[in-house]
């Protein structure tokens, strides 16, 4: 026992006064302003030089404390340097946008309160926030007022979720005894295009790899309904056991949305669970002109939307929402006495794949709250524009689109005399003016630009289709 009363101080390094906060708080705004502006101007593409990174890297040994505003400039530094810069608003990329300004200061605030939202009972007011947020996207989707769900780290984990609800409600065993609870092997269908992660979820599952169900497009890039009931009826006569149909709401490819009426029909026909994956052209239903375009995700057991992609919050913002919320309870009940609780609600804990839980719900609540549905419809429809004007300007140039998305993806391929397409994608990114993916649509090698960033502009766009016709010209 110590022979003083007194404890030791703090840290200073860890907790320093509240002077040195604001004043590092300060300049670590100013400084990323900066940066973000030198990013605008600058190259969309890695400049780092390697060598050089790992050897700075390998100075900071951890055995001598450094000041930290030098080292949060040079955690910027690396950062400026050594990413392709989503926010950037010539990335045309993957569905990873630049960040509104209300997810940003939420997520600021969520990391200085940094409540535990495992439970209702140590953080009533942020598990309530979230709740809200969950049932009015559940609403303006159509589900009933009953319908619930939770906030996830991923659309790999809200889809995972999906394919947990789907095996706990076809068979009341499968918690305890899992798949070997099922007369025969399990099956779960989805599109040849949907995204990659859905095989790591069947092996994740423990229903193997084997199990998932690749279902062929309609030509273009929707799965086909005919092929999908078929595939499903083949496996029950052979006694395969299908437990999942997803489809999805925005292809990674092409932008594609399946037929999600058909495919609802199709799964209440063999009495299994129906999910929607709409990760990312999901946030389409913030828009009343974009709305129709997702007629049919009001039938489904479930959906996936992720607000850091189409709804530009910061990362690790996914969202699971299910119409059955009994299914939920039941697919991650638990029981322990260590957790504050609260009976009145929804115990995230009870309810989720995670345990410990980020705050990630404020950021969606703080951009809806800031922008509203209006503000986040204008947003989605610019970014459809940005394509349309993207399209418009390549198809004079004499490229051609290959698919028809009704969202913010374009497919295209150029003339011949431009050359390869993986050569025009290679010399573009080398030059750092845009970044677009080489992928392929039906079939064929296409290039994808995606309308990310909600600040892009016209001469953006004459610098992107400026710099894929240059890309195609001898170098």
């Amino acid at each position: 026992m110590s022979a003083s009363d007194d404890l030791p101080s703090p840290v200073p390094s860890l907790f320093p006064s509240r002077a040195t906060r604001e004043r590092v708080d300060d300049l670590l705004t100013r400084e990323l302003a900066n940066a973000n502006e030198r990013i605008a101007r600058g190259s969309v593409m890695p400049r780092l030089d390697m060598a050089k990174f790992r050897q700075e890297l390998a100075g900071f040994d951890f055995e001598t404390p450094q000041a930290v505003e030098p080292l949060l400039a040079w955690s910027i530094a690396q950062l400026e340097l050594g990413a392709v810069h989503m926010t950037h608003p010539r990335y045309f990329g993957l569905f990873n946008p630049a960040p509104g300004a209300p997810s940003q200061w939420a997520d600021r605030i969520a990391g200085a309160f940094n409540p535990q939202l495992a439970s209702s009972g140590s953080s009533p007011a942020p598990v309530e926030i979230e709740a809200h947020v969950i049932r009015a996207i559940a609403g303006r989707a159509g589900f009933p007022a009953e319908a619930g769900g939770h906030f996830t780290t991923s659309g790999s984990e809200a889809n995972y979720t999906s394919l947990i609800c789907a095996l706990t409600r076809a068979e009341p065993r499968f918690g305890a005894d899992g798949v070997r609870a099922f007369p025969g092997p399990v099956a779960l269908y989805t599109s040849r295009d949907c995204h990659p992660a859905w095989s790591k979820i069947a092996h994740q599952a423990g229903v193997g790899r084997c199990a998932l169900r690749l279902v062929a497009t309609d030509g273009n890039g929707r799965m086909d309904s005919r092929a999908l009931s078929e595939a499903v009826t083949r496996d029950r006569r052979q006694g395969v056991v299908p437990v999942l149909i997803a489809a999805t709401a925005g292809t990674t490819g092409g932008g594609m949305i399946d037929p999600l009426a058909s495919c609802a029909a199709i799964a209440r026909s063999h009495g299994v669970w129906y999910h929607v994956d709409a990760a990312w052209g999901g946030a389409a239903l913030a828009s009343d002109r974009l709305r129709g375009e997702l007629d049919g995700i009001e039938l489904a057991d479930s959906f996936t939307i992720d607000a850091h992609k189409w709804f530009a919050t910061t990362m690790g913002c996914g969202m699971f929402v299910a119409r059955h919320t009994a299914v939920l309870n039941e697919a991650f009940r638990v029981a322990t006495d260590f957790m504050p609780t609260n009976a009145s609600s929804l115990d995230p804990y009870l309810n989720t794949v995670q345990w410990s839980r980020r705050f990630l719900g404020l950021r969606l609540f703080v951009s809806l709250a800031a922008a509203g549905w209006k503000g986040y419809g204008a947003h989605v429809e610019r970014a459809v524009e940005v394509i349309a004007q993207v399209k418009n300007r390549l198809l004079a140039r004499g490229w051609s689109a290959m698919n028809d998305s009704s969202l913010a993806v374009l497919c295209v391929v150029p003339p011949a005399e431009l050359g390869e397409i993986r050569d025009i994608v290679r010399n573009l990114l080398s030059s750092g003016r845009a970044w677009v993916a080489r992928t392929n649509f039906e079939g064929r090698e296409v290039i994808r630009i995606c309308a990310t960033h909600g600040e892009t502009t016209l001469a953006d766009v004459d610098e992107l289709v400026n710099a894929l016709h240059a890309a195609g010209l001898p170098q």
